[in-house]
């Protein structure tokens, strides 16, 4: 699944267009390599991205298939780390 269509079914961004625009501007990254928004992501994928002002890591436990709910989107993946991004 493309990676901005991933970030925006996991209701990690509240639209794909801000998926994508963060892709664009070089803030998400899959495996430590900066992420086009056409970039595929698959399961036990590394993810990292920035939104508004904080950095998340987060491992692709299962890419879903179809639409996620809110409440069943955190089975599909891990947080490993959050951080504030200084600035």
């Amino acid at each position: 699944m493309r990676i901005d269509q991933l970030l925006n079914k996991l209701c990690l961004f509240k639209t794909r267009s801000m998926a994508k625009k963060a892709c664009d501007l070089n803030l998400v990254t899959i495996n430590g390599k900066v992420a086009k928004a056409s970039s595929i992501a698959h399961a036990e994928d590394l993810v990292r991205y920035t939104v508004y002002n904080w950095q998340y890591t987060i491992r692709i436990i299962e890419v879903p298939q179809g639409n996620v709910s809110k409440t069943t989107a955190p089975q599909y993946y891990e947080l490993i780390k959050k951080k504030e991004k200084p600035g």
